[in-house]
């Protein structure tokens, strides 16, 4: 997961890069539905990343850490970026399971799945949605957290560096990402 101001991102030679496909044993409902972002979906955004933070990166971050990177869920009088960018929501019979999202710019801002979900092929279902909209970018940039790092330097992301990043009184080593088109 990208490590944003809210706290700690396979190229082909001609195009963006290329999601990965879902795992070969995922359950056919981790990936129900990919779709993208409305309004509507903003609570369920909000407890995937809260979840995501507290519970899947404990492998990762202190708990001091993860406190700060979510303290709580955002409230609902602050303005939805999400609405601004390229986001796209997935969905399972069990409600919303991620999501990811992208500046019109190429930054990769968010990216969070529900731990129930990770290496389950999610994540890259989303990815995969995402990459289209941003085919006619030069270069696609994020700060990736320790856990993200890995799922965005196999899709040939290269790491430009390591960032210590303060947020809420905790110290964050992220990665500044980056994907340049050939």
């Amino acid at each position: 997961m990208p490590l944003t101001d809210e706290g700690p991102v396979l190229c082909d030679q001609r195009s963006p890069p290329q999601a990965a496909l879902p795992a070969k044993n995922a359950p056919q409902d981790m990936i129900a539905n990919i779709r993208p972002y409305t309004a509507q979906d903003r609570a369920a955004c909000q407890a995937v990343f809260y979840h995501a933070v507290r519970v899947g990166t404990a492998a990762h971050y202190t708990q001091a850490q993860r406190e700060a990177w979510a303290p709580s869920p955002t409230p609902p009088t602050t303005p939805d970026r999400l609405l601004t960018q390229w986001c796209f929501v997935a969905e399972d019979t069990e409600g919303l399971t991620g999501f990811m999202s992208m500046t019109h710019t190429g930054h990769l801002d968010m990216a969070f799945v529900l731990p129930r979900v990770m290496g389950t092929g999610v994540a890259g279902a989303l990815y995969q949605a995402l990459m289209p909209p941003a085919a006619g970018l030069q270069r696609l940039t994020t700060h990736a957290s320790h856990l993200a790092r890995p799922f965005f330097t196999r899709r040939g992301w290269q790491v430009v560096e390591a960032q210590d990043h303060p947020h809420n009184g905790q110290i964050f080593e992220r990665f500044a990402m980056a994907w340049t088109a050939p």
